[in-house]
């Protein structure tokens, strides 16, 4: 009996023991039950007590009835910046950011930075970068556009051409090959303290190197730039002619340098080479203009000089000047000087340009812009152009519109129709080649008389007479003298008069002329 009882209690404690046992096959798993919290009492713990006004709380004028309230303040607070970092030193920032940033990381960095124009944290960061380890335990390794900026940040420190110099040297140390902004940087740092002679053995050196090196656009600017700084005007028309074949683009400012400097030293033919070149290259260079009033001073030199070919360049720069402002918004309205246009038509004639006659006669229209009639004193320019390159129809052309603008003019009629003196140019021209031209423009005037509009001109006609007496042919002279009013209808005038007068005295027939 005692041993039966004895079994009993073992299989008692076996059974309780076992009971106690998890039977999943995941102990650590707590098998206990848990009471699920309820919805309100989250809803206490979440939302926060409103501010009290009082105490001058920024969170007062936060909506603190927002249920979410208490995880965007918590939000706010955490960062990814370790505990710590914005208390640290500037210098201990620096050397704890040198150790966690790569190479983009890095370069990002410094962008900011470069906004901030903290040209010295920049500098630091770099140094200290370049003696750290990456994330695999190596030292960490620049390419050619962080040194880059490690540049840029020394130059905008202050730092000499010498010492960016033997920073370049430093770059084979990290297997870096020097690009073109490497070496710009440096021209920069030249062009700060004068250093031309060196500017020019650099940019030798540039072009000897690979294409990594070779010049841009930001290398001859600048080597130009300082040489026309110098006064070295020769050496710099070489270096914009060597840029300009090489398909290189000018600043507006070398451009104009470039205008001023050939303009003084009076080296109008090889200025007029240049823009002739920027207009056979990019569509950057064919835009160059210089400013308004160097627009003005290159045309009043290249007409003294009797330098078309430059007084047509100017012109063609006013023409771009007058279209950007009429194009502009608000407008602003720019004219040439009449006077300028009747020197430029002047021009024409004598250097027998009928490109500087045309661009002359389209900016003085563009100029007046319908508002005015040009001058006397135009008209007559241009017409003493047109003769003088022989152009007999398009000058009696313009005469034909000078007498329809200004003939109504009596008090100043006899001397803007004069032959012996305004229109003698065309007298000259019709007597050029004897009486074939002469008769050649008779015809002419004959013909347009019959057409529709008829077209008169006892001007026109006296040029004849007067030209008739200086190639000594009284007969034709008289002849056209007598046609004026027979054949065209017209009433002779003190001109007519004169002129035939004057072909009598030619051959001393002085009592055929009472």
């Amino acid at each position: 009996m005692a041993s039966q009882m004895a079994i009993l209690t073992r299989t008692r404690i076996l059974l309780r023991v076992s009971q106690a046992k998890s039977i999943s096959s995941f102990p650590y798993l707590s098998q206990e039950p848990q009471l699920a919290e309820s919805a309100h009492t989250a809803e206490t713990q979440t939302t926060p007590l409103p501010p009290n006004p009082a105490s001058g709380s920024p969170l007062y004028h936060e909506n603190w009835r927002d249920p979410n309230a208490a995880r965007k303040t918590t939000s706010l607070a955490q960062s990814l910046i370790p505990l710590g970092f914005l208390s640290q030193t500037p210098g201990q920032r620096i050397q704890y950011l040198s150790q966690i940033l790569d190479a983009p990381a890095l370069m990002n960095h410094f962008a900011d930075l470069m906004t901030q124009q903290r040209w010295t944290d920049v500098k630091e960061l770099f140094e200290f970068w370049v003696r750290s380890l990456d994330k695999n335990g190596k030292p960490n390794k620049p390419d050619v556009n962080l040194y880059n900026q490690y540049l840029r940040a020394s130059f905008m420190i202050g730092a000499s051409a010498g010492d960016l110099l033997d920073l370049v040297a430093q770059m084979d140390e990290f297997a870096i090959v020097p690009n073109t902004a490497t070496f710009n940087f440096v021209l920069k740092a030249m062009k700060q303290a004068k250093e031309t002679e060196a500017a020019e053995k650099l940019l030798e050196r540039m072009l000897q190197g690979g294409t990594e090196s070779l010049s841009d656009d930001e290398t001859y600017d600048l080597v130009i730039g300082m040489l026309f700084e110098s006064q070295q005007f020769e050496a710099a028309l070489n270096h914009i002619d060597m840029a300009l074949k090489s398909g290189y683009k000018l600043s507006m400012r070398v451009f104009t340098e470039c205008v001023a400097c050939c303009v003084k030293q009076g080296r109008l033919d090889e200025l007029a080479n240049v823009i002739e070149m920027c207009k056979q290259t990019t569509d950057q260079n064919r835009a160059l203009y210089p400013n308004w009033t160097l627009c003005n001073y290159l045309a009043e030199v290249a007409m003294q000089a009797d330098n078309s070919k430059l007084a047509f360049y100017a012109l063609e720069f006013m023409a771009k000047w007058i279209a950007r402002g009429e194009n502009a918004r608000p407008p602003f309205l720019l004219s040439v000087d009449e006077g300028l246009i009747v020197s430029a038509l002047v021009t024409a004639g004598r250097t027998y340009s009928s490109k500087l006659l045309d661009v002359s006669w389209a900016i003085l229209r563009r100029s007046l812009r319908q508002k005015k009639v040009p001058n006397p004193e135009s008209f007559l320019g241009k017409i003493y152009a047109h003769a003088s390159l022989g152009n007999l129809q398009k000058a009696f052309g313009t005469l034909h519109e000078f007498e329809a603008t200004h003939g109504k003019s009596t008090n100043e009629a006899e001397d803007l129709f004069s032959p012996f003196t305004s229109l003698y140019p065309l007298v000259v021209a019709c007597s050029k080649n004897g009486f074939e031209t002469l008769d050649s423009v008779y015809f002419q005037l004959e013909n347009l008389s019959r057409a529709d509009p008829p077209y008169k001109s006892v001007a026109a006609l006296n040029c004849i007479i007067l030209g008739c007496g200086n190639i000594w042919d009284i007969e034709r002279a008289y002849q056209t003298f007598d046609a004026i009013s027979s054949s065209f209808g017209l009433t002779p005038d003190i001109h007519s008069y004169n002129a035939l007068i004057y072909a009598f005295g030619k051959l001393k027939k002085h009592s055929l002329t009472f």
